[in-house]
């Protein structure tokens, strides 16, 4: 399995965070990338609201994965609305596992603000190493 880029939502549609870990797919300029994850927002939240009532006390869904040639997304959403998305190559398995793994990494870092871009040297390094155990 390749993981060719991340991606971190914020509730309100904004990417906090966007890093590429492989040069498999074409370099996109960074408006590109801000339009694509506004996108993918709005397509979750049209999505989460035709998916059929979820039971009570569970999250309501949406878009939970896509496919392109040759490479497709993975979608995380956490309790509190953040979107995690994994662009990756076809044919794996474990991504939910993974998924699960960023967001650990997310919570374990006690000095980022909500909602705002994660610039934080610590979790970049921690995703870094996490990747390249995936991508090796």
């Amino acid at each position: 399995m390749t993981v060719h880029a991340l991606w971190v939502i914020n509730k309100a549609g904004g990417l906090v965070f966007s890093r590429s870990y492989t040069d498999t797919l074409p370099p996109l300029p960074l408006n590109t990338v801000l339009i694509l994850a506004g996108t993918l927002h709005g397509i979750h939240a049209i999505t989460s609201r035709l998916a059929p009532a979820p039971p009570p006390g569970a999250p309501q869904a949406g878009l939970e994965s896509f496919e392109a040639e040759g490479w497709g997304g993975k979608v995380f959403l956490t309790p509190t609305g953040t979107k995690f998305v994994l662009l990756h190559s076809i044919g794996h398995a474990g991504l939910d596992d993974l998924l699960k793994r960023v967001y650990e990494i997310f919570m374990k870092n006690p000095f980022h603000t909500p909602e705002m871009p994660i610039n934080s040297a610590q979790f970049d390094t921690r995703l870094q190493t996490l990747m390249a155990t995936v991508n090796a």
